[in-house]
């Protein structure tokens, strides 16, 4: 019995007691007690394992949610078939070969060629970033590998992930244009270990980057820094056996809690669950899908079903280009008008630390209720710039307005996208805060009267 059935049972025996609990209390009381959440993700990544776009484990994955989805007594369980890419890692060996020879820990990045059996060997040129690199002479580069060394910081937000990132979608491109073998870039990512983060790079016209590229593990990065700070000339041999394979048929799987007065208007709650190969998916995203089902769960067991409906998206092949996402955006283009409120989980597992959303004017009392609600949970409010996340980016053209639990992610980039993101990542504790604050949300959000459009604009995007 859930425990959520526990605390309404208790409301119709002890009448004077718990009879007079708010929705919002109970969803709250139940969510912190509920380990279904935990359940889920447990199950995904130690039933299912790591989830690359188009692999077995995809196919597998997908069936999964649509079982699950089912047994918890989802409405309309669909999996929308997508066609996603499909790559294999393969093997990745990273070597200094002089002035100090030591192998170093790699992988390879995501959409990456392969090379030869004999492997590249070259010497080893070093450029600070992104921006180095494109004004850097192509003299230099070419008949050399290139070492993006792009330090990322630790911040609670994750916010220097995009400033670092951008190496990883698009280095190999420019070291290709300026005539160098192969790329090796400081892997995104804060974690001390000798695990690398993996990640996917930037596709033109539906073509990766015609050179290998990897990324090397923090510590690793460090070494051949150090080495190329000695004065003498430096060598890697790079040897990769990724490749690219036909793409393949996924999908996007959907389950829904139909609305009692407004079951055409929606309230969307997604995550993705694809995940790179490296690792099991724990933190990016089996515990988002986690967060999302359960969530919505719990307002389905409410005395009353809400009056919107509540729609739980999970997404295919985010990590690989937001194939999912796209499709979904395109599939529901008429009726994006009757979505009345998107979020998203897809920063892992950190407690929700901050409420950020984008609402119009006339939403101002919703957003006030919303943060007096998670306030209970810790959560302090945060502004009105919201942009959803990934999943949702495709959303935005259709000026849906959106909330962001903004979860703790001080760690989230020791564990993003690397062998190391396992289910010990994720604390049950923070998990089921995670679920008290979606529940709220969604609950309010499918009882409002308010109107959130029009929302402020979007800023220019960045080319």
């Amino acid at each position: 019995m859930s425990r959520l059935r526990v605390v309404l049972l208790a409301v119709l025996i002890c009448p004077g007691g718990l009879a007079a609990t708010e929705p919002l209390e109970q969803l709250r009381t139940a969510a912190l007690q509920d380990d279904r959440a935990w359940e889920l993700v447990a199950s995904l990544t130690s039933e299912i394992g790591p989830r690359p776009a188009g692999s077995l484990n995809d196919r597998r994955a997908v069936a999964w949610a649509v079982d699950r989805m089912e047994r918890l007594g989802f409405e309309n369980v669909r999996a929308e078939p997508v066609v996603v890419p499909h790559w294999e890692a393969g093997t990745t060996s990273v070597e200094i070969v002089t002035p100090g020879p030591q192998e170093l820990h790699a992988t390879a990045l995501g959409g990456s060629v392969g090379t030869t059996d004999a492997g590249i060997e070259a010497e080893v040129i070093e450029v600070a970033d992104q921006a180095a690199l494109e004004a850097a002479d192509p003299a230099t580069i070419e008949g050399k590998i290139v070492f993006v060394n792009h330090r990322m910081e630790r911040r609670k937000d994750g916010s220097d992930y995009g400033n670092v990132v951008k190496a990883r979608g698009s280095a190999a491109w420019v070291v290709a244009e300026k005539g160098g073998l192969a790329v090796v870039i400081r892997s995104v990512g804060t974690g001390p270990h000798r695990f690398p983060h993996t990640g996917g790079m930037r596709r033109r016209e539906g073509q990766y980057p015609p050179i290998p590229a990897a990324a090397l593990a923090v510590p690793d990065a460090d070494i051949l820094e150090y080495q190329l700070r000695g004065g003498s000339a430096v060598r890697l041999r790079l040897r990769m056996t990724s490749r690219r394979l036909p793409d393949a048929v996924s999908a996007n799987v959907i389950g829904e809690i139909v609305g009692r007065e407004r079951p055409d208007e929606v309230v969307l709650l997604a995550a993705h669950l694809d995940s790179w190969g490296l690792g099991t998916g724990a933190v990016d995203d089996g515990a988002g899908c986690a967060i999302v089902m359960a969530a919505a769960k719990l307002v389905a067991e409410l005395p009353e079903r809400p009056k919107r409906t509540l729609r739980v998206l999970l997404t295919a092949n985010e990590e690989f280009g937001l194939t999912g996402a796209r499709a979904y955006a395109e599939a529901y283009a008429d009726s994006m008008e009757k979505h009345y409120l998107a979020l998203e989980s897809d920063f892992g597992a950190g407690r929700v630390w901050r409420f950020d959303r984008r609402f119009g004017a006339t939403g101002e009392a919703l957003a006030h209720r919303m943060l007096s609600a998670l306030s209970e949970l810790g959560v302090a409010d945060g502004p009105n710039d919201a942009t959803g996340g990934p999943d949702l980016s495709p959303l935005r053209t259709f000026l849906v307005p959106v909330v962001e639990l903004q979860q703790d992610g001080t760690y989230y980039f020791d564990y993003h996208h690397t062998a190391d993101d396992t289910l010990d990542k994720v604390d049950p504790e923070a998990l089921r805060q995670n679920v008290a604050a979606f529940a709220l949300v969604a609950f309010l959000a499918a009882e409002a009267d308010e109107t959130l459009r029009p929302i402020p604009a979007y800023p220019p995007r960045k080319r």
